[in-house]
């Protein structure tokens, strides 16, 4: 064989190794992206903070896993479950609506956890003195609440009021909001006197202050469970992030935007 011949067929061979080199690489590409799961996670909006915080640092040990969030008040997540609408699982607001999916089927007990407690405060755009705490509360315009049938908020809101003694006078001053978020965006703009949120919201925004806090007395207990769908597409990815909200890195963090365990 002459030089060049010996020449053609070693870089035939080379050429070809970098072809089995590059179609590894992509078999291996393609095998990662059929490996990945994106879950979708409804959530009470008053976690918007917190879980997307949570799910960033999730992402980073789990990276085929990846969680598309589907924010909003607990009833109206709830309805959206029980009628079938595509979830993996469920962080609620509401003990309620949260124990009507297990009740339905829609999420089994021994796949449900209740993780967080959350306080119920009154706020008052930033420099604002028109209110400031409950006893005066009735002097205000107008007051945004969440709507106390999709809107656990809205629910805690009302039966303060109810055990202040102060509901029939309270309710021709309400502006209804679709959940906590809203009510929160009413008080920063000052399109309302006082609003009632919980108090993770609260501290998102520099905007607004906190002027009183509800005693817990005054309401039902805030708690916030999560679980499992009974009818995920995606079992084994979900029951991962599941887990990992029960851990002890999570739950710091979700401390960090003002919840307390449960």
């Amino acid at each position: 064989m002459n030089h060049l011949n010996k020449m053609r067929l070693a870089v035939f061979f080379c050429s070809l190794a970098v072809l089995i080199i590059l179609s590894a690489c992509g078999s291996d590409e393609t095998d990662r992206q059929e490996e990945s799961v994106t879950l979708t996670i409804s959530a009470a909006a008053s976690l918007t903070n917190a879980l997307e915080a949570a799910a960033d640092v999730f992402h980073e040990s789990h990276p085929e896993i990846k969680a598309d969030f589907n924010f909003g008040g607990s009833g109206a997540l709830r309805q959206q479950i029980s009628q079938r609408a595509p979830a993996d699982l469920f962080f609620s607001a509401s003990e309620s609506d949260f124990n009507t999916l297990i009740d339905n089927g829609s999420i089994a007990e021994e796949n449900s956890v209740n993780l967080l407690r959350n306080d119920l405060v009154l706020v008052t755009p930033a420099g604002s003195d028109n209110v400031t705490s409950f006893n005066d509360i009735t002097k205000a315009d107008q007051i945004a609440v969440g709507t106390p049938e999709s809107v656990p908020a809205g629910k805690y809101s009302m039966q303060t009021f109810n055990s202040l003694g102060i509901k029939e006078d309270i309710e021709p001053l309400l502006v209804y909001a679709e959940d906590v978020r809203a009510v929160l965006t009413y008080v920063e703009r000052g399109e309302v006197d006082a609003g009632l949120v919980y108090r993770t919201d609260a501290l998102t925004s520099d905007k607004v202050e906190i002027a009183d806090t509800a005693e817990k007395d005054l309401h039902e207990p805030i708690v916030y469970p999560a679980g499992l769908i009974t009818e995920s597409e995606n079992a084994e990815a979900a029951e991962i992030f599941y887990e990992f909200l029960q851990s002890e890195e999570a739950l710091t963090i979700f401390e960090d935007y003002g919840f307390t365990r449960e």
